[in-house]
């Protein structure tokens, strides 16, 4: 079996996270980002499920997640897959859409895998540019181009992507999303609502695609994304969001996103040291 390698780099000129994933085999449980996912299948097979639907993915799909979609994956074939794709968060898409179309709401992709040989050999050619440190501005026209063909063609305003969530989902959300760092217990979540617990998770789940406590762990990696992002070593990120050891942060964190913290980490240390060095140039 090939060796999983998995690569990234921050382009700071963008604020975009380009990720490389080589012989990639093992499974992704359900989960889901606070960012927009592009990505494109090189190789290999996975089936996919995302908004409820149930995909066979392989070479030259692309893939559009939306904020929250909620999806995991695992192989289909003997193989490995390869994969690569950008990540680019709510705030920049909404400076990017305003760019593209005159106006700043957020974008939706109405559909989560697509067959798009133009949109594809824009991703590759960008996700080379980024993946090589070029600081030509054409890195900067290949992203709006690339977005300016998936929004004309996927694209639906980013509310009508969202479910519609019953009143006492939303605070329960609302209320993890504020006190992610403590410690929380289903007992609470189900005072503050109003459920039982069995009502709770069911109607969670159907609502959001995950558990209440799926989403608050990735309510947690989020955070600690953003606090390794700033350069806060792994402990200091397991401890700020509530995890209950650094073993569990390590493990989760890799499980979803793919890298261990400290290698996440690395790569904006990476990012801050190159700009010095150019500073002092």
């Amino acid at each position: 079996m090939e060796k999983e390698e998995k690569t990234a780099v921050y382009d700071k000129g963008l604020r975009v996270e380009a990720f490389c994933f080589h012989g990639m085999a093992r499974p992704f449980p359900n989960h889901f980002h606070e960012y927009y996912v592009i990505g494109l299948v090189e190789k290999g097979e996975r089936r996919l499920v995302c908004r409820n639907q149930e995909y066979v993915i392989g070479q030259g799909n692309m893939i559009l997640f939306n904020p929250g979609d909620s999806h995991s994956c695992r192989q289909a074939d003997e193989g490995a897959m390869d994969y690569l794709g950008l990540n680019i968060t709510k705030e920049v898409m909404a400076g990017l859409a305003e760019e593209i179309t005159g106006d700043p709401l957020l974008p939706g992709f109405s559909a989560a895998v697509v067959q798009d040989e133009e949109a594809a050999c824009c991703l590759k050619s960008l996700h080379e540019q980024i993946m090589g440190g070029s600081a030509e501005f054409g890195k900067e026209e290949n992203l709006l181009l690339l977005l300016s063909m998936l929004i004309q063609r996927y694209g639906r305003p980013f509310a009508e992507c969202i479910p519609e969530c019953r009143e006492e989902i939303e605070a329960a959300c609302r209320f993890m999303e504020l006190h992610y760092a403590e410690h929380i217990s289903l007992d609470q979540i189900c005072r503050l609502t109003g459920l039982s617990k069995s009502t709770l998770l069911r109607a969670f789940a159907k609502e959001k695609g995950v558990t209440p406590y799926c989403y608050l762990e990735n309510i947690r990696i989020g955070a600690a994304k953003r606090l390794l992002e700033q350069g806060a070593a792994p402990v200091e990120a397991a401890l700020q969001t509530g995890f209950s050891d650094q073993s569990h942060f390590t493990n989760y964190f890799s499980r979803f996103i793919g890298l261990a913290p400290g290698v996440y980490r690395k790569i904006f240390l990476n990012q801050e040291e190159a700009g010095g060095a150019e500073d002092e140039e």
